[in-house]
Protein backbone atom coordinates (compact mmCIF):
# COMPACT_ATOMS: atom_id res chain seq x y z
CA UNK A 1 0.00 0.00 0.00
CA UNK A 2 2.82 2.40 0.85
CA UNK A 3 4.57 1.80 -2.48
CA UNK A 4 1.38 2.78 -4.33
CA UNK A 5 1.21 6.03 -2.38
CA UNK A 6 4.87 6.70 -3.14
CA UNK A 7 4.30 6.00 -6.84
CA UNK A 8 1.30 8.30 -6.92
CA UNK A 9 3.24 11.07 -5.14
CA UNK A 10 6.15 10.68 -7.55
CA UNK A 11 3.83 10.67 -10.57
CA UNK A 12 1.96 13.75 -9.37
CA UNK A 13 5.26 15.51 -8.68
CA UNK A 14 6.50 14.74 -12.18
CA UNK A 15 3.27 16.01 -13.73
CA UNK A 16 3.51 19.23 -11.70
CA UNK A 17 7.13 19.70 -12.80
CA UNK A 18 6.16 19.07 -16.42
CA UNK A 19 3.36 21.65 -16.27
CA UNK A 20 5.65 24.16 -14.54
CA UNK A 21 8.29 23.63 -17.23
CA UNK A 22 5.72 24.16 -19.97
CA UNK A 23 4.43 27.37 -18.38
CA UNK A 24 7.96 28.68 -17.84
CA UNK A 25 8.89 27.85 -21.44
CA UNK A 26 5.78 29.64 -22.71
CA UNK A 27 6.52 32.84 -20.81
CA UNK A 28 10.21 32.82 -21.69
CA UNK A 29 9.32 32.40 -25.36
CA UNK A 30 6.92 35.34 -25.14
CA UNK A 31 9.69 37.48 -23.76
CA UNK A 32 12.14 36.37 -26.51
CA UNK A 33 9.63 36.85 -29.34
CA UNK A 34 10.60 40.43 -30.35
CA UNK A 35 14.21 39.38 -30.91
CA UNK A 36 13.20 36.43 -33.06
CA UNK A 37 11.13 38.64 -35.37
CA UNK A 38 14.32 40.40 -36.49
CA UNK A 39 15.97 37.13 -37.45
CA UNK A 40 15.89 35.66 -40.92
CA UNK A 41 15.18 32.03 -41.68
CA UNK A 42 17.18 29.53 -39.66
CA UNK A 43 20.66 28.95 -40.97
CA UNK A 44 22.46 25.66 -41.31
CA UNK A 45 24.43 26.48 -38.19
CA UNK A 46 21.36 27.33 -36.09
CA UNK A 47 19.53 24.19 -37.22
CA UNK A 48 22.54 21.99 -36.60
CA UNK A 49 23.05 23.39 -33.09
CA UNK A 50 19.38 22.84 -32.23
CA UNK A 51 19.51 19.25 -33.51
CA UNK A 52 22.76 18.59 -31.65
CA UNK A 53 21.38 20.02 -28.40
CA UNK A 54 18.20 17.95 -28.69
CA UNK A 55 20.16 14.77 -29.40
CA UNK A 56 22.54 15.40 -26.53
CA UNK A 57 19.66 16.09 -24.15
CA UNK A 58 18.10 12.75 -25.13
CA UNK A 59 21.40 10.94 -24.64
CA UNK A 60 21.82 12.45 -21.18
CA UNK A 61 18.24 11.50 -20.28
CA UNK A 62 18.88 7.91 -21.36
CA UNK A 63 22.07 7.77 -19.33
CA UNK A 64 20.34 9.32 -16.31
CA UNK A 65 17.57 6.73 -16.52
CA UNK A 66 20.16 3.94 -16.55
CA UNK A 67 21.97 5.52 -13.59
CA UNK A 68 18.81 5.92 -11.51
CA UNK A 69 17.18 2.63 -12.50
CA UNK A 70 16.68 0.16 -9.67
CA UNK A 71 17.36 -2.70 -12.09
CA UNK A 72 20.80 -1.45 -13.19
CA UNK A 73 23.78 -3.23 -11.70
CA UNK A 74 26.89 -1.41 -10.45
CA UNK A 75 28.91 -2.05 -13.61
CA UNK A 76 26.16 -0.66 -15.83
CA UNK A 77 25.73 2.39 -13.63
CA UNK A 78 29.48 3.02 -13.62
CA UNK A 79 29.61 2.69 -17.43
CA UNK A 80 26.67 5.08 -17.84
CA UNK A 81 28.28 7.62 -15.50
CA UNK A 82 31.55 7.34 -17.41
CA UNK A 83 29.75 7.82 -20.74
CA UNK A 84 27.87 10.83 -19.36
CA UNK A 85 31.07 12.48 -18.13
CA UNK A 86 32.77 11.82 -21.48
CA UNK A 87 29.80 13.35 -23.31
CA UNK A 88 29.93 16.44 -21.09
CA UNK A 89 33.67 16.78 -21.73
CA UNK A 90 33.05 16.60 -25.49
CA UNK A 91 30.27 19.19 -25.27
CA UNK A 92 32.55 21.58 -23.36
CA UNK A 93 35.41 21.06 -25.80
CA UNK A 94 33.18 21.65 -28.83
CA UNK A 95 31.82 24.86 -27.34
CA UNK A 96 35.28 26.14 -26.44
CA UNK A 97 36.65 25.37 -29.91
CA UNK A 98 33.70 27.07 -31.62
CA UNK A 99 34.28 30.17 -29.52
CA UNK A 100 38.01 30.23 -30.24
CA UNK A 101 37.48 29.78 -33.97
CA UNK A 102 34.91 32.59 -34.06
CA UNK A 103 37.34 34.75 -32.09
CA UNK A 104 39.77 34.38 -35.02
CA UNK A 105 37.31 36.27 -37.20
CA UNK A 106 35.23 33.47 -38.70
CA UNK A 107 31.54 34.34 -38.84
CA UNK A 108 30.28 30.95 -37.64
CA UNK A 109 31.37 27.35 -37.23
CA UNK A 110 30.32 23.96 -35.94
CA UNK A 111 32.70 21.54 -34.23
CA UNK A 112 31.93 17.86 -33.78
CA UNK A 113 34.18 15.47 -31.96
CA UNK A 114 34.22 11.70 -32.36
CA UNK A 115 36.60 9.12 -30.97
CA UNK A 116 38.86 9.29 -34.01
CA UNK A 117 38.28 12.67 -35.69
CA UNK A 118 37.39 16.26 -35.09
CA UNK A 119 35.25 17.94 -37.74
CA UNK A 120 35.00 21.69 -38.21
CA UNK A 121 32.46 23.27 -40.56
CA UNK A 122 33.37 26.92 -41.08
CA UNK A 123 31.20 29.58 -42.67
CA UNK A 124 33.23 31.42 -45.30
CA UNK A 125 32.73 33.21 -48.59
CA UNK A 126 35.10 31.00 -50.54
CA UNK A 127 37.54 28.14 -50.01
CA UNK A 128 39.60 28.29 -46.85
CA UNK A 129 42.99 29.82 -47.46
CA UNK A 130 46.08 28.00 -46.20
CA UNK A 131 46.42 30.69 -43.50
CA UNK A 132 42.83 30.22 -42.32
CA UNK A 133 43.25 26.45 -42.28
CA UNK A 134 46.47 26.82 -40.29
CA UNK A 135 44.73 29.08 -37.75
CA UNK A 136 41.95 26.54 -37.21
CA UNK A 137 44.35 23.58 -37.06
CA UNK A 138 46.53 25.46 -34.57
CA UNK A 139 43.51 25.90 -32.28
CA UNK A 140 42.63 22.20 -32.57
CA UNK A 141 46.16 20.96 -31.96
CA UNK A 142 46.79 23.23 -28.97
CA UNK A 143 43.38 22.80 -27.31
CA UNK A 144 42.71 19.08 -27.90
CA UNK A 145 44.58 15.79 -28.01
CA UNK A 146 43.84 15.56 -31.77
CA UNK A 147 46.44 16.10 -34.46
CA UNK A 148 46.07 17.87 -37.79
CA UNK A 149 45.82 14.46 -39.47
CA UNK A 150 42.68 13.71 -37.44
CA UNK A 151 41.10 17.09 -38.21
CA UNK A 152 38.64 17.60 -41.04
CA UNK A 153 37.94 21.20 -42.12
CA UNK A 154 34.86 21.82 -44.23
CA UNK A 155 34.10 25.26 -45.70
CA UNK A 156 30.42 26.19 -45.82
CA UNK A 157 29.46 28.83 -48.39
Amino acid sequence: MKTNKKKIIILVSLVVLLVATGVLNYFLNLRAKPEEDDMTTPTFFMSYREDREATRAEEILYLDSIITSATSDEATIAAAQEKKLALIDIMEMELALEGLIKARGFEDCIVTISTENINVVVKCDDELTPQESAQILNIIVTETPYTAVNSILVPYY
